[in-house]
């Protein structure tokens, strides 16, 4: 029997959506990150902690608690205001945790959780704002705004990366909220009156790009391909409301930036003028690496679409090829146009991470999202269920890959370190200082700090990688900071009789009286004074050295006389592009310290 007109249902109109189905489908996204980042286990970037949950960590428990503050705080160049919601986050997360007389290991484990919630928070608002800003696109209950939802939740990158306290992780929630609310109406009707409902949204979508702005100072780039069309095409009533709120709510959001960084700094000071200063103006950030010119074409975009990139680049195409006849495709334009400008502009800078180019992601996913939504439109061939089927299963092994197995290890030894210093302390937290002490043989902001090891009873030294802040430019070439020195100019061996204490100090009990006699017959050869200044002026010996399995036979040579055993393994990856960080992490304790061999954490 023939289905009636009646019946009939187009599947690629607007359908009528349930009333609250957006609060429904956000609390849905929001156990989802949330059971995102409980469950990533693997390490990223060093920014993630350092640039983010140290000076929290200091903000909430003062300068004894051990948090490793970087160069950039030191030199002003980053803004209060992201650390400061973690700094928060952690001190209500600690005073809830005693009001409930949680025990010192639930208490760490709470300080641990805290802020991957509060992110995951911000990850499912940057899940749900795309799909809104594809609702506005293509229309609420749309096919392709429902495909725009399937991106994002299926995003290897959004599993890997939107739950971690990255500032560009906020910087693209702020983005996503900023162009949901800004005032497209103005550029698809081409000057229509402005009413009154058009202004609070506004102040909203000024609000959330200048914090965007103050957080990341490159996201300046996508509200000048933004509002500049905007202007061009409102009315001269609209370009007034615009300019004027503009200057309202930016103004008020860099005075509220300059509050926060007057009272942490203790000074006046700019951090996002002093960024650009730093790191291009004096060229600081080359000194972190650079890349090739076409970096973000032939690595950022594929790494941060994965599948999905064929659909956007032809959503892409197919945006800017059209006449701009709909407001539709005028929108779509914009965000496309946005898109190209900020990749290319970007790739004019020498130093390129995927990451800085993640606020675009949510764009490309809304512009990916019709083409993707008409190449699989029902019914699907045999085929096209099993391209399907291979996106989805591809995507769904990276993300499982890269956020449970891929630099697992540096993030494991943090929490087996901890939990053995809870285990030798029962009395926690009223116990000595330096009842545990970790030395970090590894490149720079290998693994988290005192966000994971907690107790500041705990101390503990890495090797550093300051840039040439005082160096002039023509002799930074020859500048090695301390990770080089120790990987490259010296030599571990040579670096550590240079650095360390006399291996006297910790050798097996065997080899003590030998040591000591040695020692005696060097004082009465190079007096005793030189001896003394010896183990007074260098490190002493921790008791748990942490390595890269690549060290482990160097170590070895140099420690064989040692008291130091193997006390724990854990696999960290399978490969790396750092030849320094390639194999296991290897805990070393002294006397060995009753560990196991095993590859687990907490």
């Amino acid at each position: 029997m023939p289905r009636s007109a009646a019946t009939h249902v187009d599947h690629d109109r607007p359908q009528p959506s349930p009333a609250g189905h957006g609060s429904h489908v956000f609390l849905l996204l929001l156990a989802l990150r949330i059971l995102n980042a409980l469950t990533t286990r693997t390490f990223f970037q060093p920014d993630e902690y350092f640039q983010a949950l140290e000076p929290a960590w200091q903000m909430a428990f003062g300068e004894a608690s051990g948090a490793w503050i970087t160069w950039e705080w030191k030199s002003q160049l980053r803004s209060s205001l992201h650390p400061a919601l973690f700094a928060g986050v952690l001190a209500l997360s600690s005073v809830l945790a005693d009001a409930c007389s949680s025990s010192p290991s639930t208490k760490a484990d709470i300080l641990v959780a805290a802020p991957k919630i509060t992110q995951a928070i911000f990850a499912a608002s940057t899940d749900y704002l795309s799909w809104r800003l594809a609702e506005q696109a293509y229309g609420r209950g749309s096919r392709a705004a429902w495909a725009s939802l399937a991106l994002t939740i299926c995003s290897p990158w959004q599993w890997f990366c939107s739950t971690r306290s990255l500032s560009n992780c906020l910087e693209t929630t702020l983005t996503s909220a900023a162009l949901v609310w800004w005032p497209w109406r103005w550029v698809a009707q081409r000057g229509s009156p402005t009413t009154f409902g058009d202004r609070p949204h506004l102040g909203l979508s000024l609000v959330a790009a200048a914090s965007a702005c103050v957080l990341r100072p490159t996201n300046l780039l996508v509200w000048i391909c933004i509002s500049l069309p905007t202007l061009w095409q409102a009315s001269a009533r609209e370009r007034h409301a615009l300019v004027q709120s503009a200057v309202l709510y930016g103004g008020g959001v860099l005075a509220l930036s300059a509050l926060a960084d007057r009272i942490y700094y203790g000074g006046w000071t700019l951090p996002p003028l002093r960024f650009v200063y730093f790191n291009i103006a004096r060229s600081l950030a080359v000194f972190y690496g650079t890349n090739r010119g076409d970096y973000y074409l032939t690595e950022g975009l594929p790494l941060l679409l994965t599948t999905a990139l064929p659909f956007a680049l032809w959503g892409m195409y197919a945006s800017l090829r059209g006449d701009g006849s709909k407001p539709r495709d005028r929108k779509l334009s914009m965000l496309s146009l946005t898109a190209l400008t900020m990749v290319l502009a970007l790739s004019f800078i020498s130093h390129k991470e995927v990451r800085f180019i993640y606020p675009l992601l949510p764009i490309l996913h809304v512009l990916a999202a019709s083409p993707l939504s008409t190449f699989f439109r029902p019914p699907l061939s045999l085929s096209k269920r099993t391209l399907l089927t291979l996106l989805l299963s591809f995507n769904l092994l990276l993300a499982i890959y890269s956020s449970q197995v891929h630099q697992r290890g540096v993030i494991d030894v943090l929490h087996h370190l901890r939990a053995r210093h809870q285990a030798a302390n029962p009395s926690l937290p009223s116990i000595p200082a330096n009842a545990s002490s970790i030395a970090f043989l590894m490149p720079c902001h290998s693994t988290p700090w005192r966000s994971h090891l907690v107790y500041p009873s705990i101390t503990a030294w890495a090797l550093t990688c300051e840039p040439p802040l005082d160096v002039p430019l023509a002799e930074r070439a020859a500048y090695r900071d301390e990770a080089d020195r120790f990987y490259l100019e010296d030599g571990p061996a040579r670096w550590l009789e240079l650095n360390m204490q006399s291996l006297s100090t910790v050798a097996r009990d065997g080899d003590a009286a030998e040591g000591q006699a040695e020692a005696k017959a060097k004082a009465k050869a190079n007096a005793a004074a030189a001896e003394v200044e010896n183990n007074l002026t260098k490190r002493p010996w921790p008791a748990h050295l942490v390595f890269f399995a690549q060290l482990e036979d160097e170590l070895s040579r140099v420690l064989s006389g040692s008291r130091y055993e193997q006390c724990w393994r854990g696999f960290n990856s399978h490969w790396h592009d750092d030849w320094r960080r390639q194999g296991d992490v290897v805990v070393w304790c002294l006397d060995g310290g009753g560990g196991d061999g095993g590859s687990g954490g907490l």
